[in-house]
């Protein structure tokens, strides 16, 4: 079945809704407004969660409901409900058309229509018995702890959604999309004496359960965390001061994503809010520094067969070369810059109303190899993943962990260290970078961004990167 086959059976036959009731509803409470749309979603969820040897918690729950939303100029009437009915969603559109009152506007035009899915429409959830995942985790626990006699601590998790989304305009026209989203985390602590150091690796996509419980999956979590946690188990302390710092392909593109990433997204430009704003056309990183924000990528975690208005994820060129050619776009910010919308319109659920947001967030490859940038390096520090980190939108300024990083001595990779951080300013950053490496790669699929109290899943990714004068804050007396 289509997806907006399967949305009709969940919202108007089971659900009990007139579709033809409904549309006049959302025709009406949109007469004279310059855009919006009636988000009808369904979301089934569930987390396993295993420590101390056991099976520690266990959760499924499932969620529905509507957000009705119009725009008025920049106003916007936004009104929802978990109560799937005629009366609701009649009561949500005087909400609606109240913000409209005294405007004179006409309805944007809707988005292209695509039939091409990014992702399995398969709900991940029904497909693997609740046993099978219980002994998932069982069997990750077990394996941790015959692999090496320090394991003093293991915890993992699994957890999957599906999530189902009809979207109908005051036009007439309706988008449906469903969502898979899987995730497996690993995380393993490990002693010597007193000494104690954790390591953790996750992964996760727009796919089901099936390939997470291939054995040379969740062992390879295993020994990553387990790795990462010897590794650190033997590290030094971080020097501090200005150096030349590599970072490592993957995982390490979220300082990209939280230092530019937000900077580069269409609300916070039209504001004149971001560090970037009125800088399109103009340099704002080094040569060789292209970055994209690609929601196409086939399963991956910030993926979109369509975005919550409607409009088809697309691949969106921010920085080319060194020069900052778009941003991230949704509807209403795209209409009030005088661009199109580029498929970043998301929300968290139908509680929220959408907003500019990543997908997956990529600097494209360069022409270096990346034992070719770190043999360039005499004395700096090569950060190979993160944990935590901070930016401030405006400003730019960003703080990030790194948590697994070592020394780079005379062109070489030299003793674990821990404890660095790395403080520095975005769009500075960018202008830093010296060399781009040719292994650019997505990062296993672990990241959930926030902004103004709303999460969705994003991918990041980034070849090895070599930044020139980057302050470090370390531990090292």
């Amino acid at each position: 079945m289509s997806a907006l086959a399967v949305t009709d059976d969940l919202f108007f036959n089971r659900a009990g809704l007139d579709r033809p009731r409904i549309e006049g509803i959302v025709s009406e409470a949109l007469r004279g407004a310059d855009d919006g749309e009636l988000y009808l979603e369904y979301a089934q969820s569930e987390s396993l969660g295993w420590d101390d040897g056991k099976l520690k918690s266990a959760s499924f729950d499932t969620t529905q409901g509507f957000g009705l939303r119009g725009i008025a100029g920049e106003a916007t009437g936004f009104a929802h409900a978990s109560n799937l009915s005629e009366d609701a969603i009649r009561r949500a559109a005087e909400t609606v058309r109240a913000v409209q009152a005294g405007h004179t506007g006409t309805v944007a035009e809707p988005p292209p229509g695509t039939n091409r899915a990014l992702y399995m429409p398969d709900n991940p959830l029904s497909l693997v018995p609740f046993a099978d995942k219980v002994t998932l985790l069982a069997d990750i626990d077990a394996y941790a702890r015959a692999k090496d006699p320090r394991v003093r601590q293991v915890s993992c998790s699994i957890s999957g959604e599906w999530q189902a989304v009809q979207i109908l305009r005051g036009d007439g026209v309706r988008v449906a999309d469903l969502r898979p989203l899987v995730r497996l985390s690993v995380s393993v602590v490990v002693g010597d004496g007193d000494k104690m150091e954790t390591g953790s690796y996750g992964g996760g996509g727009r796919v089901t359960y099936e390939q997470y419980l291939q054995p040379e999956t969740w062992r390879f979590f295993v020994d990553e965390a387990l790795r990462q946690a010897l590794v650190n188990l033997d590290s030094v302390a971080a020097p501090a001061g200005e150096m030349t710092v590599v970072l490592g392909p993957g995982w390490p593109g979220i300082l990209l994503h939280e230092a530019i990433g937000h900077g580069l997204e269409g609300d916070f430009n039209r504001k004149k809010t971001s560090a970037f704003a009125g800088l399109m056309g103009q340099r704002i990183a080094a040569p060789g520094v292209t970055v994209v924000d690609d929601g196409t990528i086939e399963n991956a975690r910030g993926s979109i067969s369509v975005d919550d208005e409607g409009t088809p994820g697309q691949c969106t060129t921010l920085i080319e070369d060194g020069v900052l050619v778009g941003y991230m776009q949704d509807r209403m910010n795209a209409r009030l810059m005088g661009v199109r919308p580029t498929g970043n319109g998301r929300r968290q659920s139908f509680a929220y109303h959408p907003m500019p947001r990543m997908t997956n967030t990529v600097m494209r490859n360069g022409p270096h190899a990346p034992d070719e940038i770190i043999a360039s390096v005499k004395k700096g520090l090569y950060a190979k993943n993160f944990g935590g980190g901070q930016v401030d939108i405006t400003s730019g300024k960003f703080v990030f962990s790194a948590s697994e990083a070592y020394l780079i001595e005379d062109g070489k990779l030299g003793p674990a260290v821990k404890g660095a951080t790395l403080i520095g300013n975005g769009p500075d950053s960018l202008t830093r970078v010296a060399m781009v490496g040719n292994d650019s790669r997505l990062d296993p699929g672990v990241g959930t961004c926030g902004k103004d109290g709303q999460g969705v899943p994003v991918g990041v990714g980034q070849p090895t990167l070599r930044l020139d004068g980057l302050t470090v804050g370390g531990t090292a007396a």
